[in-house]
């Protein structure tokens, strides 16, 4: 053989293996989902990925979409700004142009900064982001972007289901504001104090306390002054440790009050509290684990009752987010009704899109992308009484709905003024 000819036959080997490794690439849709895996919120981090993860596991069995596979590709932020844009430059640099988070609103403000700038400086190539979890008003209102969406309530939607709940509670007279010091815990506070002026204004705020986010190992000095205060009820955003340590100290000290939440039913603080959450945890979510039965929806039991059992690490981890599956089905939406993977076209797509679930229409409204959904208050509640049938991480404790929300009801304007792309 020739030299001659030898180099055509390499120049050839390569070309086809450069081919190959893109088709093989293009055989998935890749989902990048930077949020902690390591550090005080892995175990947050952890039970997002699982739900991802469970969703991919539900379209890849009905054939995927687009003829692809979905696949979650996982980067642990350690809840850090700085280390989600390594995480963020990571995942491009791995042609992945789809991008989830949730945890942490400090994180969520950087990822919306750095994907404007980058698809600003790259226009053909842009990237997509889709927020389940950090819920910062400002970022479907006045920082509001056409490559960012959110499918979770956000913290004026949410203190407005609860106040709204709170003003037909005659008996509450002094409520106690708790919350985690950055941009999140100030807007929980800010639009607490401000609603219940507003819809009970004979209420006492009789305490108001930003602390370290997952720096405070001992909650009792705090849980101290809410039992010197003679609160009734304490308003908190806490997530992760900073919520179970809290009300794990609370049911310690023999505190005597109803803990009004956002993520009282996160992982690890239906556990850390208890019996004693009984009648007195309660909690502002989209879903929760008895809606299937409350409502007769046994397609929802069985999609619940299937994670329990794949995911779920013998119910310590129960599933939670149910905002997850509506972002990954109108994901899926969207990549049909755009006909490809185009971070652009599959944003165009979303806008303005009606998604059925089992518990009412949802909108992901067009000129600021943020999701309306029904809202419910529920309470923790004894398995087996009032309707209760299933518990959470095995406490013998499940939830219960106090009051439903509206999808309609919850939408709050918005000033945004998005700047968008041509189609």
């Amino acid at each position: 053989m020739t030299f001659r000819k030898l180099c055509f036959i390499l120049a050839g080997i390569a070309i086809l293996s450069f081919a190959a490794g893109p088709a093989t690439a293009a055989d998935t849709i890749k989902l990048a989902y930077i949020d902690p895996l390591s550090g005080g919120f892995a175990n947050v981090g952890d039970a997002g990925q699982k739900h991802f993860q469970y969703m991919a596991d539900i379209i890849n069995g009905r054939g995927g979409v687009l003829g692809k596979k979905i696949e979650i590709v996982p980067f642990d932020n350690k809840i850090s700004a700085k280390e989600s844009l390594i995480q963020l430059k990571n995942a491009i640099d791995q042609g992945i142009v789809f991008i989830t988070q949730g945890n942490g609103s400090s994180v969520a403000g950087a990822l919306i900064e750095a994907i404007n700038k980058h698809n600003k400086r790259n226009p053909e190539n842009p990237v997509l982001y889709f927020n389940y979890a950090a819920v910062t008003p400002a970022f479907t209102e006045e920082k509001c972007s056409f490559w960012h969406f959110r499918f979770d309530a956000h913290v004026d939607m949410k203190i407005a289901a609860i106040t709204d709940y709170i003003k037909g509670r005659s008996d509450i007279k002094k409520i106690y504001l708790i919350n985690q010091d950055y941009v999140f815990g100030h807007a929980v506070r800010d639009a607490a104090i401000s609603m219940l002026k507003e819809k009970r204004p004979d209420i006492e705020i009789v305490g108001n306390t930003l602390h370290p986010l997952i720096k405070v190992k001992d909650f009792s000095p705090y849980i101290a002054k809410i039992q010197a205060s003679g609160a009734d009820a304490v308003i908190t955003g806490n997530w992760g440790a900073d919520q179970s340590l809290l009300v794990k100290s609370g049911k310690d000290s023999g505190l005597d009050v109803e803990w009004y939440t956002f993520y009282g039913g996160g992982l690890g603080s239906p556990a850390a509290i208890g019996a004693a959450g009984e009648g007195r945890l309660k909690q502002v979510t989209e879903w929760h684990n008895a809606l299937s039965t409350e409502e007769n929806q046994p397609a929802d039991e069985k999609f619940y009752l299937g994670y329990q059992e794949k995911y779920s690490d013998g119910g310590r981890a129960p599933y939670y987010y149910g905002r997850i599956r509506t972002m990954m089905e109108m994901f899926v939406l969207a990549l049909e009704k755009a006909g490809k993977a185009e971070p652009t076209a599959v944003a165009f797509a979303l806008e303005d899109m009606q998604y059925d679930t089992p518990y009412g229409t949802v909108t992901m409204r067009g000129f600021d992308h943020q999701l309306i959904q029904p809202l419910y208050i529920s309470t923790m509640t004894k398995v087996g009484t009032q309707g209760v049938k299933y518990d959470v991480e095995n406490t013998g404790l499940g939830w219960k709905t106090d009051g439903r929300v509206e999808a309609e009801d919850t939408a709050m304007p918005s000033p945004c003024v998005m700047k968008r792309p041509k189609k």
